[in-house]
């Protein structure tokens, strides 16, 4: 593990962070997304009002951690070190494991396909963005 570049792992994982925080927010999704998961603006504004916030949001950042580690061993794998093959490596990661993953558990469970398309694609953006980070960032 001496070839990860441990603060592009930790400013990967700031990115998804931030872009989560974005993602989910008023300007892009928020409205919708609380729509599809069938809750009302006071009971989401409740829950991020609530003592338990900071422990999920610690939460977020430490998945956004293990993914940023994971796909910096990933990336070390594949050279060249450029900015298409850290999309590319994203991306793949993202179809392999995160899509498919959570696809069928949405299938399963009977939410609407438009939730998972939110929040797939919050984690598409994130996989590429980290992919980018880890490759260039050398």
């Amino acid at each position: 593990m001496h070839h990860i570049n441990y603060l592009a792992v930790l400013a990967s994982a700031l990115a998804i962070f931030g872009l989560g925080g974005t993602w989910y927010s008023s300007a892009l999704f928020s409205k919708r997304w609380v729509a599809l998961m069938g809750k009302s603006d006071e009971e989401m504004k409740a829950a991020a009002a609530s003592s338990s916030m900071p422990i999920l949001l610690l939460g977020a950042f430490v998945c956004g951690l293990l993914i940023s580690f994971a796909l910096a061993v990933v990336v070390n794998h594949f050279p060249p070190y450029t900015a298409l093959r850290g999309i590319e490596i994203g991306a793949f990661c993202w179809l392999g494991f995160a899509a498919s993953t959570s696809f069928a558990t949405s299938s399963f469970s009977l939410a609407p396909k438009q939730l998972w398309l939110i929040n797939s694609g919050y984690n598409l953006v994130s996989f590429i963005i980290a992919g980018l980070i880890l490759s260039l960032w050398r």
